[in-house]
């Protein structure tokens, strides 16, 4: 068996994977099992996190899964607390749920809509992080990632407020990067491009969305799952050990492209 890279070995680290029963959490929770972390499956669906902590164990990985609905603090603080009563410290976290229940221009959002967007897209990371980074700093090590989006570095005429939240989230990384920095950990977030998942269905079912980005986009096509998650290896990692406060974009050239180009 071919020895792991040293520069993407997470041999012993503890990471927390929100939102990682499908999609781009699941598949982060995937590779840093394969690269020797033990890892937390945490979604809203208890079957769900099973199903993928099975997954990952029938492999020969280490996981445990733990349900949390993000919006709720006292969710969240159990997720925590469960991983520090199994394996005693957290050294990753990936902010990776998140909720988008609204397409259609800013007017149309709801106060009630804009307060959960707010609340489980920001407040919920930012809480997460309050509640494992003092550990993080005690031990002078740790990384936490955030996972972004493009939608939140320019405007869209249907999913804004998912957008404004994410841009949020850059600012909190920033923020936290510079708060935590001399403690040697590093805080950093992915804005991937559209991915194929079930989260962006409503975009990549879309056909003229689909020839759009086929037509415009440097590599003319959507992300995949694996894609995202080799970024977030790369900063969990010895490999991304001098990277913090970044926003690192993975967009297949989406945003770079000139949008009046055919």
């Amino acid at each position: 068996m071919q020895a792991m890279h040293p520069l993407f070995d997470l041999t012993g680290k503890v990471a927390i994977i929100t939102g990682s029963s499908r999609g781009i959490g699941r598949s982060i929770a995937e590779e840093f099992a394969r690269a020797g972390a033990k890892v937390v499956i945490s979604s809203r669906k208890l079957d769900a996190c099973l199903a993928v902590r099975d997954a990952i164990v029938a492999a020969g990985g280490e996981a445990i899964a733990v349900p949390c609905n993000i919006g709720r603090k006292e969710e969240l603080q159990s997720l925590v607390d469960t991983t520090l009563g199994q394996w005693g410290r957290v050294d990753i976290l990936v902010a990776n749920a998140a909720i988008n229940p609204v397409y259609g221009p800013l007017a149309s959002v709801s106060d009630d809509a804009w307060d959960k967007i707010m609340g489980s897209n920001l407040r919920s990371t930012w809480w997460l992080c309050n509640m494992v980074m003092p550990g993080m700093a005690e031990r002078k090590q740790g990384s936490v990632i955030v996972l972004s989006s493009i939608a939140g570095l320019r405007g869209n005429p249907v999913i804004g407020a998912y957008g404004v939240s994410k841009a949020a989230e850059t600012a909190l990384v920033r923020n936290l990067a510079v708060e935590y920095g001399r403690a040697n950990v590093r805080v950093n977030a992915i804005a991937p491009g559209i991915v194929e998942t079930d989260f962006a269905k409503a975009l990549t079912d879309n056909p003229d969305i689909a020839k759009a980005v086929m037509r415009r986009a440097p590599l003319g096509r959507f992300g995949q799952p694996a894609e995202i998650a080799g970024v977030a290896l790369m900063l969990a990692a010895p490999a991304g050990a001098f990277v913090t406060g970044q926003l690192i974009v993975a967009d297949g050239g989406a945003t770079i492209a000139d949008p009046t180009v055919l």
